[in-house]
């Protein structure tokens, strides 16, 4: 998943410079709710979406959910009285809802529905899984229970399964989270597999939530000059705007894999006639699951992966989905405070042990 994620207004995501607002200068009384475009210091065009604190011949200050934005009169392009936000979700029930109360194989079983590997051989409780070498998801062992065999067999056959296909030999190892690969509390396949000198690779966590708690369309307004298109299959366009790890087109494998769920939704955000973000949404088994996010560098921290997130979640309802998950790298904090912003929460964590070098 793509980095750099964020708001790009002063108050609230979806900002951007070609949107315009009428002036109302009535409007702009203390206490009204309202959305101020003005210029920044450097020149560039900002929004502060708020209450109205005080305003004068001089200046207007708006209390943002960010703090205190004082604006110039004399940098005041637009401005205008809005709507009060949506009422909030009603809480939860106490009894644990379905994305928090299932378990870490069950779970995983679900994700690796929703990103399906072109070869599957099963070793006990192990799935060995290979798809051309596109994504660790599609082409590691996942680890789940026992293989069966003791583990010097288990990773005998795996190290074979993969140096058939002219892949390296990996394996997935899901965890509590919160637990360090390599700490004590770690799970004993992961220490043994450290011990023979596996290293780790990109810890992951695996976050849910309830779909119906997610933001929607109508909630994530889209900066101005920007458009939707949401597709069943991963069309060239769609396809321009994803690079897997910053890597070039997507391999005939990787469509496949892409394509694989029950179910998928590909949107996109157009600007301009140019595709500046994706999205990927699978549906199976009751769920949604949320992958391929990623905004072109050059419309970052304007909301896009928000919007893009509830028009996914969008999908879900209309498909009856009941609860979302979505997996993204540990080390990824802006990602990470861009999903539990919207009401993902972190549900368990994996990581890979990759076999040594020859």
């Amino acid at each position: 998943m793509s980095g750099g994620l964020g708001a790009g207004v002063d108050g609230e995501p979806g900002g951007g410079l070609r949107a315009r607002h009428v002036l109302r200068p009535h409007e702009l009384v203390p206490g009204a709710r309202v959305v101020l475009r003005h210029r920044r210091d450097d020149g560039s065009a900002a929004d502060a979406l708020g209450e109205l604190l005080a305003a004068d011949s001089e200046r207007l200050v708006v209390r943002t959910r960010r703090g205190e934005v004082t604006v110039r009169r004399a940098d005041l392009l637009a401005g205008k009285a809005v709507p009060p936000p949506p009422a909030p979700r009603a809480p939860r029930r106490s009894r644990a809802a379905p994305h928090e109360a299932v378990g870490v194989e069950e779970l995983e079983l679900v994700a690796a529905a929703h990103w399906r590997p072109h070869e599957v051989e099963r070793l006990g409780g192990w799935r060995l899984r290979a798809a051309g070498g596109f994504t660790g998801r599609a082409n590691s062992a996942l680890a789940l229970g026992s293989p069966g065999v003791p583990l010097h067999e288990a990773v005998a056959a795996v190290e074979a399964f993969y140096a058939r296909r002219g892949l390296p030999a990996r394996v997935a190892v899901p965890h509590a989270a919160g637990t360090a690969p390599d700490g004590p509390d770690a799970p004993e396949v992961a220490r043994e597999l450290a011990a023979l000198g596996w290293a780790v690779d990109t810890p992951t966590l695996v976050l849910t939530a309830a779909v119906d708690d997610l933001p929607g369309p109508g909630e994530v307004p889209l900066p101005a000059g920007c458009s939707v298109v949401s597709t069943a299959e991963p069309d060239e366009q769609w396809l321009a705007g994803y690079h897997h790890r910053g890597g070039p087109a997507v391999p005939p494998a990787g469509l496949r894999v892409l394509a694989s769920a029950d179910a998928q939704v590909f949107a996109r955000v157009v600007e301009d006639g140019a595709v500046v973000a994706v999205a990927r949404g699978s549906l199976g088994a009751g769920w949604l699951g949320v992958s391929a996010v990623e905004v072109a560098p050059s419309h970052r921290r304007r909301g896009l992966a928000r919007r893009l997130l509830a028009e996914v979640a969008g999908s879900g309802r209309a498909h009856r989905a009941v609860s979302a998950f979505l997996q993204v790298a540990a080390e990824d904090a802006g990602a990470r405070a861009l999903y539990e912003g919207a009401g993902f929460g972190v549900h368990h964590a994996y990581h890979y042990r990759v076999r040594p070098g020859p």
